[in-house]
């Protein structure tokens, strides 16, 4: 922790920081469920810091459901914060409920991995399983949120209150490399409700965004509708993304779709979202 970084933090943030670290101290020993993402990463960090490597496992899970590169990021992170990390295969695509892909499906897909670091957490004598969410996950349709309170989980950043942009000051602070890396989320967010959840569906998703990335574009997401793409990328960005149509059209159809398209509004949170409203209950 470089303490005089955060001491240049403005006071309400410091006192944020300062209540989830009580939170962490009073949970003793902890599994922290990993992504190498700018929350869980430094929901690490803090964890390490506070109650020692010792007492902090992280915890990812490996899916086809998640970009390649998450996994080996985690990995990179935890073996920088000196903190061992377990690997744990998750089966989301044999849940039929998770493949019907109905508007809670995050519900099965959470549920699905605390209920394996659950088990972890009883056989090597962790008191508590802590995740990442933070307060702006509270404003949007977020069904993840609704199975970590089932199940027990606990979330010190929520719970002190930080929003996205002050995780990525504390980390900046922290002087943690993933304080402005780009959003993420697994890649079946990019697949509409109700269409099914494949295991080619979401390969030629992350390849796809793999070669955005290539040509340069951080922030960006192929939402799969079937024969046609919709690709998000920054607003400001939109502009370039049209000027490489030549080179993006061509290579994204040779991944199985016939019509390409530009999303003119670009990148934002939620768009999948849009048009729907909350389950009554997510209990299933």
């Amino acid at each position: 922790m470089q303490t005089e970084d955060i001491k240049n933090l403005p006071v309400g943030l410091q006192d944020k920081l300062a209540a989830c670290r009580r939170r962490i101290e009073g949970l003793q020993r902890v599994i922290v469920a990993f992504s190498g993402g700018v929350d869980s990463t430094l929901l690490l960090a803090m964890a390490t810091d506070v109650l020692g490597g010792d007492n902090v496992l992280a915890v990812t899970g490996v899916s086809p459901i998640h970009p390649r590169a998450e996994a080996e990021r985690a990995r990179q992170m935890a073996d920088t914060l000196g903190v061992e990390l377990v690997e744990v295969k998750t089966n989301e695509l044999y849940d039929p409920k998770f493949v019907a892909n109905a508007p809670n499906r995050c519900y099965h897909c959470k549920s699905g991995l605390l209920n394996s670091l659950r088990e972890l957490a009883g056989a090597r004598a962790f008191a508590a399983i802590v995740t990442g969410a933070n307060a702006d996950d509270t404003g949007d349709f977020r069904p993840g949120l609704e199975a970590g309170r089932q199940l027990g989980a606990v979330s010190p950043l929520l719970e002190a209150g930080l929003t996205k942009a002050e995780i990525r000051a504390a980390s900046r602070a922290m002087h943690l490399e993933t304080w402005d890396l780009p959003g993420e989320a697994c890649l079946a967010t990019r697949i509409p409700y109700g269409q099914e959840i494949t295991n080619e569906k979401l390969s030629r998703i992350g390849r796809g965004e793999e070669i955005l990335h290539e040509l340069g574009f951080s922030q960006c997401r192929l939402r799969d509708y079937g024969d046609t793409v919709r690709i998000e990328v920054l607003p400001a960005e939109v502009p370039r993304a049209a000027e490489l149509a030549g080179s993006i059209v061509p290579a994204i159809k040779k991944l199985g779709f016939h019509f390409v398209a530009l999303d003119l509004e670009g990148y934002r949170t939620g768009s999948m979202n849009v048009g729907i409203a909350p389950e009554p209950s997510t209990r299933e």
